[in-house]
């Protein structure tokens, strides 16, 4: 069985190589990874340099590679230049912090996951809370779990698995399936100059915690629940085509 791992954190990203080597031992693990942090990189894909790959490290079952591109880059040279077969499933984390709601739209993490599924590639994308022990054990048999119930079970056409894992130490009620919830952030843009006088700003923002619906992920991992989101990348809201189509909008 062969596995694909990628992240948005980086190839010495430690949920990522945690779970690399935690998986080598039952699967064909390689790894193909930015090399360095591409986070809130969401789909971007590089079209305008090379694209180089560096071999750093080989053993028994692992094969871990750096790329200079993007996540979504490295999932596309590791399953058409690194790989001789397609992988059996692709898995984009562990991240190191949640990816709920409409954060996923910024996600590098998410959008791997969800190139892999342009492939026809089961794939799960994985987050962590930032609290959380790396080292906990069950979070990686938990996935081994999870990742034997999608290879047994496969996935729909187009889809993909996003899953949350809140703080083990503060106790995980269950693992649920939930729907995405709406994530709404008070950004604020810090002004500073630079020493030639030329303005610059940093964006920062802080979390609006609106989203009450207990079957949206936001609150499920608030709640202590591992959540499991099934994403489908076709963002066509269906209900406005006859509506769009009665507008009868005029050429001239």
């Amino acid at each position: 069985m062969k596995i694909l791992l990628t992240n948005d954190d980086g190839v010495q990203g430690l949920g990522m190589l945690k779970l690399a080597e935690y998986l080598k031992d039952k699967y064909k693990v390689t790894v193909v990874a930015p090399e360095k942090e591409r986070s809130a990189i969401s789909h971007a894909i590089t079209l305008h340099k090379p694209l180089r790959l560096k071999k750093v490290k080989e053993e028994d079952g692992l094969k871990i590679y750096a790329a200079n591109g993007t996540p979504s880059d490295c999932v596309k040279l590791g399953i058409e230049v690194v790989l001789e077969e397609k992988p059996d499933i692709i898995i984009s984390g562990i991240n190191e912090g949640l990816n709920l709601g409409t954060d996923i739209l910024y996600s590098g993490t998410v959008s791997a996951a969800i190139e892999a599924a342009i492939y026809a590639i089961p794939a799960i994308a994985v987050s962590l809370a930032e609290t959380a022990d790396i080292e906990d054990r069950r979070i990686y048999k938990f996935l081994e779990n999870l990742i034997e119930k999608v290879l047994e079970k496969g996935l729909p056409k187009n889809t993909l698995l996003n899953v949350n894992i809140p703080d083990f130490k503060k106790g995980i009620k269950g693992v649920k399936a939930t729907i995405l919830g709406k994530r709404i952030y008070i950004e604020t843009f810090q002004k500073n100059y630079d020493p030639r006088g030329k303005e610059y700003y940093w964006m920062a923002g802080k979390i609006s915690e609106i989203e009450k619906d207990e079957r949206t992920d936001i609150v499920s991992v608030k709640e202590g629940y591992i959540s499991i989101t099934p994403i489908h990348f076709d963002l066509t809201e269906y209900n406005m085509i006859n509506i769009l189509n009665s507008w009868d909008i005029k050429i001239e």
